[in-house]
């Protein structure tokens, strides 16, 4: 994917990441704050999976009270539930 395509996608993706439920919001605005201008394609493709769920299902796996089925995208929940880089 072409660098530009690479960059719309991750505002897109990070204009997404606005959620209704606070705690959802909080934890993917700390996870942007973390990250690079542009995510790297796979990082994008799973959080596009993530961010398609709803709000409550969503928070049920960035709280820890289930842990997603998928082993790729268990990993990137395990990374949205880092503590913010100081």
């Amino acid at each position: 994917m072409e660098k530009e395509q690479q960059r719309i996608r991750t505002e897109r993706l990070r204009w997404h990441s606005r959620r209704a439920l606070l705690e959802n919001d909080l934890v993917l605005q700390r996870f942007w704050q973390n990250q690079p201008e542009v995510l790297e394609e796979k990082q994008a493709a799973l959080l596009e999976r993530l961010l398609e769920m709803e709000d409550h299902d969503l928070w049920e796996l960035l709280s820890g009270r289930r842990d997603a089925d998928d082993p790729a995208v268990q990993g990137l929940v395990e990374l949205l539930r880092q503590p913010a880089v100081q």
